[in-house]
């Protein structure tokens, strides 16, 4: 059974000039952290500096979204990328950032790649080492999955590694992400389902059923899924419940 603090993440600011997605004003009340989009895979100036006021109104901890130069995609296209370029366009991405978070008095949380980027990342100790120079340079967690690069290569350079549970996307057999190009609605009594096995240390099923344990101490809810602020309030509802009934 989990003993640690749960903690729920959801990706956000990723609109682009009078274009906007996801429903940012209603989950930001349901989460503890943001992943805020830096420009790259969506998001733009004016978007980054409201969603930054608006987090921090909230007391809600941010943290870098970087991702792919792919605003027709979303980010969601893998590319063919050399080590030094994945340090560049990160570190690119969240300088930008930063200078939001300074003009609000707010600091960085962590950083967590974006979509394809993310799954980059998971597959390639190389690519994941140029990544996490930048947490090093930041002094900040790297928020990914549990069992891959990700958390490989933080445990090699002392970054912090925060795992996480996804409970809006399904997993393979193998305990990989199936990432959607286009994201569908979520169930919330099966997200609920999800997180209380989670919780209480059971594997949850992957796509074809089989049985997996994801270790995990966050949980995302993407803000762009089509219901996503009724996910986001049963994953409150559960990690709520639970923290209370561990008191």
């Amino acid at each position: 059974m989990q003993s640690i603090k749960i903690e729920i993440n959801s990706d956000m600011g990723e609109g682009i000039g009078l274009h906007s997605f996801g429903n940012d004003g209603a989950l930001m009340p349901l989460v503890d952290a943001i992943n805020l989009a830096c420009g790259w895979h969506a998001g733009d100036p004016a978007i980054m500096d409201q969603t930054v006021k608006t987090a921090v109104e909230h007391g809600v901890k941010i943290g870098a979204h970087p991702g792919l130069p792919d605003f027709t995609g979303f980010g969601r296209r893998r590319m063919a990328l050399e080590p030094s370029e994945v340090g560049q366009i990160i570190r690119y991405q969240v300088g930008a950032l930063t200078a939001f978070l300074g003009q609000h008095g707010a600091q960085l949380n962590h950083i967590k790649p974006h979509g394809a980027l993310y799954g980059i990342l998971a597959g390639d100790d190389d690519l994941m080492n140029e990544a996490a120079q930048v947490n090093l340079q930041y002094g900040v967690p790297f928020f990914g999955l549990a069992g891959t690069a990700h958390e490989r290569v933080c445990a090699n350079l002392g970054v912090e590694f925060i795992p996480e549970l996804y409970v809006d996307l399904n997993y393979s057999a193998e305990g990989s992400l199936i990432i959607q190009r286009k994201p569908e609605q979520a169930d919330p009594s099966a997200v609920k389902e999800r997180i209380r096995r989670a919780l209480s240390g059971q594997p949850i099923l992957a796509i074809d059923g089989t049985e997996i344990t994801i270790p995990f101490a966050s949980i995302c809810v993407h803000s762009d899924s089509p219901n996503a602020p009724e996910v986001a309030a049963a994953a409150r509802s559960v990690v709520d419940d639970f923290a209370s009934s561990a008191q």
